[in-house]
């Protein structure tokens, strides 16, 4: 069997796992958001932080639960990282340096995981499963709870209320992410990953010297980092390491967990706004960018240029021979088209437009199919933007979900699509500019430009990914990443909350018959192309002097 049927077979097998879990996932969620009743162990956390799951919550008081929730999530992650030193099962490490645990902290609070670090060679077991895997529930069920909140916004009327940011926060860790992630680290460990608290030893020689690994509880982490689209690796080679990713079949596996949340989550969305129709139209935008993306990847990495590649079958350098090219690709741009960041390969290793596409991925805003809540929320945003935009064309007040799109919200929408760009762009340019980033990098050249605005691109969509080459343990990329995953996180939920209590206080419009059908493909892909030209008019400079320029040199 060729690799190119192989990967075929993959790519079905994966479409198939996702489309059977679509509907009872999509479904469950929607009733966990929707029930009234509450558990006892939820009864239990809410008496213990002092909160009422039965009290709604208006958009400011909402968002002052996401930030206050958030801030004391990276106070708390960043003291256990400065004082991890004195802490038991630290595996003999010491502390870390105040600039690397805020740029820690932030990360893996934004649902970013971006890593400046080697995971095996800096943290102990209690930082790493105190801290950093207890931050990849927290982070993706807070992103969940804004999603839910934006649809809430859409679904009621002549109300501010959202919700309850804390109910919806608990729900969401102890109802969906838990019970997944104990099936899932139990398939991953049956698969070989490995699950202990073994300290360091001594694994075998090698290039002459001894080579040592510390063990963990890497199933767990690799669950969660995974379903919940958070990305850090318990090594330093992420999801390439034997421990995290042992098999082909967990790769798939793997992948399979990237995309099941941020998909289903479409079904959740049409439940809970009572038009399932409405969430297929918003998955089949997802769905045709991801395969289209997917493909596109594929024949890019197969493609035969020279006798090296084409004894090697196509680009294998920087992937591992047990995944192959498929696997690879496939892992490429489902990490990097949600906010996941993981990686079983090395994106800067992959040719000038494969690299490209992993770029383009993020910063389409990673909403297709997205980061866990994130990926909703930011595509219904790009919904609303495209309903403008054929207001515009007809000249009539645009309408989406029974709600007049005025002034107001598309501000708001609008300030939401410009935060990111400005964040990366800015930053980027900053750092070319000045003389001592520019030593960070491994290249010169375009390359050496990409890895700097891969970097940046990664930090500012909350992705966690990076072009291998680039030296980020510096005082100036751990501060400006660390700042701009900050940013990049949670001023688009302030825009995003906005607008939500905006669309829940305003009255249904009737439908006519010149509303817009904003449920049928042709709306679909006016939303396809709304998102690809918002993203092609914004990024194109930046990408030719990047993987453009480098793709088209090879």
């Amino acid at each position: 069997m060729s690799p190119q049927v192989a990967g075929l077979l993959q790519l079905t097998a994966l479409i198939a796992a996702l489309a059977l879990a679509y509907r009872p996932l999509g479904d469950y969620m929607a009733r966990v958001y929707s029930s009234e009743k509450n558990y006892r162990p939820e009864k239990w956390i809410y008496k213990a932080i002092g909160a009422n799951p039965a009290t709604e919550m208006r958009w400011p008081a909402y968002l002052r639960g996401v930030l206050a929730f958030s801030a004391v999530s990276v106070l708390f992650l960043y003291l256990m990282q400065r004082v991890q030193g004195s802490l038991p099962g630290s595996l003999g490490f010491s502390s870390i340096d105040p600039d690397q645990a805020f740029n820690t902290a932030a990360s893996f609070v934004a649902n970013t995981n971006w890593q400046s670090y080697y995971g095996e060679q800096a943290m102990g077991h209690v930082v790493q499963t105190g801290g950093l895997a207890v931050q990849n529930f927290l982070s993706a069920a807070v992103g969940m709870a804004v999603a839910v909140a934006l649809v809430r916004g859409f679904a009621r009327s002549r109300t501010g209320a959202l919700g309850n940011f804390w109910a919806d926060l608990v729900r969401g860790t102890v109802r969906i992410l838990l019970p997944i992630s104990v099936i899932g680290a139990i398939v991953l460990v049956a698969c070989g990953a490995i699950q202990n608290f073994s300290g360091i030893h001594q694994v075998g020689q090698f290039m002459g010297g001894t080579q040592e690994w510390n063990g963990g509880a890497v199933a767990s982490q690799e669950v969660i980092k995974e379903l919940g689209t958070n990305g850090g690796g318990y090594f330093n080679a992420n999801s390439a390491h034997p421990f995290e990713n042992p098999n082909p079949l967990s790769n798939l596996f793997e992948i399979f967990l990237i995309l099941l949340i941020p998909f289903a989550l479409t079904r959740t969305f049409g439940r809970m706004v009572g038009s399932l129709k409405q969430g297929y139209a918003i998955l089949g935008a997802m769905a045709v960018i991801w395969i289209g993306f997917t493909a596109l990847m594929m024949w890019t990495e197969f493609a035969h240029r020279g006798p090296a590649f084409e004894i090697a079958g196509g680009a294998m350098e920087g992937k591992e021979t047990r995944f192959g090219i498929a696997g690879s690709s496939m892992f490429a741009v489902a990490t990097t088209l949600t906010s996941t960041g993981a990686v079983n390969s090395f994106h800067s290793s992959y040719t000038g437009f494969g690299g490209g596409i992993t770029m383009l991925g993020m910063q389409l805003g990673e909403i297709a199919p997205g980061g866990v809540g994130s990926g909703l929320y930011g595509m219904l945003i790009m919904a609303i933007i495209a309903v403008f935009i054929a207001g515009l064309m007809v000249g009539r007040t645009p309408e989406y979900l029974g709600k007049k799109i005025g002034t107001r919200q598309i501000k708001l929408a609008a300030c939401y699509i410009l935060v990111t760009p400005a964040l990366v762009l800015g930053f980027t340019a900053v750092a070319m500019a000045l003389p001592t980033p520019a030593d960070s990098m491994t290249n010169s050249g375009a390359h050496g430009f990409s890895e700097i605005l891969y970097a940046y691109t990664s930090g500012a969509n909350n992705n966690g990914s990076a072009f291998a080459g680039l030296n980020a343990d510096t005082q100036w990329f751990n501060t400006t990443i660390g700042i701009a995953m900050l940013l990049g996180r949670f001023l688009p939920m302030v825009f995003v909350l906005a607008l939500a209590g905006s669309l829940a206080e305003q009255k249904p419009v009737p439908e006519t018959a010149g509303t817009l059908r904003t449920d049928k493909p042709l709306y679909a892909g006016l939303l396809v192309g709304t998102i690809l030209i918002i993203t092609g008019l914004t990024y194109f400079p930046a990408l030719a002097l990047g993987p453009l320029a480098e793709g088209l040199a090879s």
